[in-house]
């Protein structure tokens, strides 16, 4: 069943951002606990349409199981990038509302046996799928590429404050022995950091983790592949909202926004993100990175049409 402990962000912001109509085709393409496709198909009719994706396949058959309302259900195991290519094999042409939300569960990944989380002595895959089906993972990382390589990724990838210092104590490290779960790198991460950062609020290694699971998953290509057929499989006048939760992701969605306007694809509604309310920060701290950006389909529209 899905874990209760997760707490939807900007979850009425996102839906409204929509404009959902009773018979609307409105995709949900990051399913996740299922807390805004709820809520979108209670703005659904039996004529409406959802079609929800996760590349989980237990997000899916949850919400097989829990998801209720009239409105017809597509529920689909896949990459967000491949939206469009979902959308044709369910005999759909195009959506009036697409949203992304871009935050993922610590609860869904931590005990699976693929080394997401820090705080649990697990294998160094972190590949959402099938790790076999992958070119890499976390561990290949570690231990085969080059000092360089691995730099490159906690700086990009991480914006890790001390990534040259990681990289290399990590390089020094598997010389001695590979470097087989998520403690080892851990206590190779705290050795390499200033006993500052080794005591922060934060774990010193969470950035770390983010840059190999970026990596490993391809996660900024995936969001740039899922923008550019997201604006192709719109309806005109139809909607696409994005909520991220870190400035890699933001970045990527306000640039492409804000090209999809200048090629005259339509308009950026908002013009600064919407962010959570205080109320929701306090409730729920893991919201406060949160932002949501929306977009809305008009072709040949002038480029100055922000709003």
């Amino acid at each position: 069943m899905t874990n209760k402990t997760h707490i939807t962000v900007l979850k009425k912001e996102g839906v409204e951002a929509l404009n959902i109509k009773p018979d609307s085709i409105v995709v949900d393409a990051t399913l996740g606990a299922h807390g805004h496709a709820d809520l979108i198909i209670e703005k659904l009719g039996k004529k409406g349409t959802f079609i929800g994706i996760d590349a989980d396949p237990l997000a899916v058959e949850n919400a097989t199981c829990e998801l209720k309302g009239t409105a017809i259900k597509i529920l689909h195991v896949g990459n967000f990038r491949e939206i469009n290519s979902i959308l044709k094999i369910n005999s759909i042409n195009r959506a009036d509302a697409i949203l992304a939300d871009l935050g993922w569960r610590m609860e869904q990944f931590s005990g699976n046996g693929k080394g997401f989380s820090f705080q649990i002595d697990e294998p160094l895959l972190m590949t959402y799928g099938n790790e076999e089906e992958y070119p890499f993972t976390a561990r290949d990382i570690v231990n085969d590429w080059d000092e360089e390589s691995i730099d490159n990724i906690l700086e990009g990838y991480g914006e890790e404050r001390f990534h040259g210092r990681i990289a290399r104590n990590i390089v020094e490290a598997r010389e001695n022995a590979s470097i087989e779960t998520t403690h080892d790198l851990v206590e190779i991460v705290k050795r390499a950091v200033p006993t500052f950062y080794r005591n922060g609020k934060i774990n010193p290694a969470t950035r770390t983790f983010q840059a190999l699971r970026i990596a490993v998953n391809d996660e900024l290509r995936a969001l740039e592949d899922f923008l550019r057929k997201s604006i192709e499989s719109l309806e005109e006048d139809g909607r696409l909202a994005v909520i991220t939760f870190h400035s890699l992701e933001d970045r990527i969605v306000k640039h492409t926004f804000r090209s999809f306007a200048h090629d005259g694809r339509g308009i950026v509604i908002t013009k600064k993100p919407i962010v959570p309310t205080r109320e929701e920060i306090r409730d729920n701290p893991r919201s406060r990175s949160a932002k949501l950006r929306i977009f809305e389909k008009h072709e040949h529209s002038s480029t100055n049409n922000t709003l």
